[in-house]
């Protein structure tokens, strides 16, 4: 038995919660035979978040999607049994799995020297993907050969809209990020125009920056920019990629095609791996877009004298909601404080070596 999903009258299959392995051929999803040529490579970083993860696996092999697709999950050893979760019930998905966390830029490379689809869709695992999104994205893209990456809109499971792209951070947006210009109001300017001023979610335009949560790329592009710069471990990959495509091609918004995107679970489900790892990513990018050494060295030193102000305020933050019985406010304070203490304890050294 195999099932064809590249016609828009095919139907989701209705499955219970633990799938029983396919019937038709293992290896491909979507009812191609093995060899043939394959227009989409989905590559998916994962780093637990098994539910979400198979929610968005469903929505990619039991959707119509109109075009030949293969699924590259490269698991960075969850602890939650996600790469189980992947052989046990999506033997068509190659699973690569990884002994270590070895980041999202370098989990998103193994996926795509695994693939083999002509253009290459890097996904986040707290995603939905609709039926016949990706055969809109790769109409668009042959459409425009001159574009080198595309992302769709961003929607919470809510329906609310998230912010899809962004302009280039400058140390100056970044430093408002800290308590002292905070409070100040100084750069709120910038930083405003960095985070969203600019966003204009009706609007197909060209961009600087497309959130990484779905980025769809011909593989001649991918591979002319050398791919994801694995120094990258969680954060700011996705600027510099954005970067790099756009020196030699168009970086593209495209809000007639829409996702779901949970955003932030796994960061937050991680926060002392996530939160020391996003600071280096902005100064690494900051030193890598050609920021000068004082303005660097003067960003540098005003995060890390914000961070145990920022742990003392949070903590103070904790005790007043859990007295206000605000539980999901105090919680949130609560790893706001352990991805700080994590990044003066574990990722400080690394920060300032960015």
């Amino acid at each position: 038995m195999r099932r064809d999903l590249t016609s828009t009258d095919a139907k989701p299959a209705e499955t219970p919660r633990s799938r029983r392995a396919p019937t038709w051929t293992p290896g491909w999803a979507q009812g191609y035979a093995v060899g043939e040529p394959i227009d989409v490579s989905v590559c998916i970083a994962n780093w637990n978040c098994k539910e979400l993860l198979r929610n968005c696996l469903r929505s990619l092999l039991e959707l119509p999607q109109g075009v030949s697709v293969e699924v590259v999950v490269v698991d960075n050893a969850s602890s939650d049994g996600s790469g189980d979760l992947v052989a046990r019930e999506f033997p068509e998905v190659t699973l690569v799995r990884n002994p270590d966390n070895r980041g999202f830029s370098k989990a998103n490379n193994q996926a795509a020297a695994k693939s083999r689809g002509r253009f290459l869709f890097f996904l986040n695992n707290d995603t939905v993907i609709p039926p016949m999104t990706l055969r809109r994205l790769v109409d668009f893209a042959e459409a425009h050969p001159e574009i080198g990456m595309i992302g769709p809109r961003l929607r919470d499971p809510l329906g609310r809209l998230q912010i899809s792209y962004r302009q280039h951070p400058s140390v100056w947006a970044l430093l408002h990020r800290t308590l002292a210009f905070r409070w100040t109001g100084l750069l709120r300017r910038a930083y405003r125009q960095y985070r969203r001023q600019s966003f204009d979610p009706e609007t197909q335009r060209r961009v600087e920056v497309l959130m990484g949560a779905a980025v769809l790329m011909p593989r001649t592009i991918f591979d002319e920019v050398n791919g994801w710069d694995e120094g990258y471990a969680f954060g700011g990959e996705d600027i510099d990629l954005s970067y790099r495509v756009n020196r030699r091609h168009g970086v593209v918004y495209l809000p007639s095609v829409e996702i779901t995107h949970h955003g932030r679970v796994s960061s937050r489900l991680n926060i002392a791996y996530s939160e020391p790892n996003v600071a280096i990513g902005y100064a690494r990018y900051l030193r890598a877009t050609g920021t000068s050494s004082a303005a660097l060295t003067l960003y540098k030193f005003v995060v890390t004298m914000d961070a145990p102000v920022q742990i003392i305020a949070k903590s103070a933050q904790v005790a007043w909601r859990g007295i206000r019985r605000q539980t999901d406010k105090a919680h949130k304070s609560a790893l706001a404080v352990r991805g700080l203490c994590s990044f003066l304890t574990s990722g400080l050294t690394r920060f300032w070596q960015a």
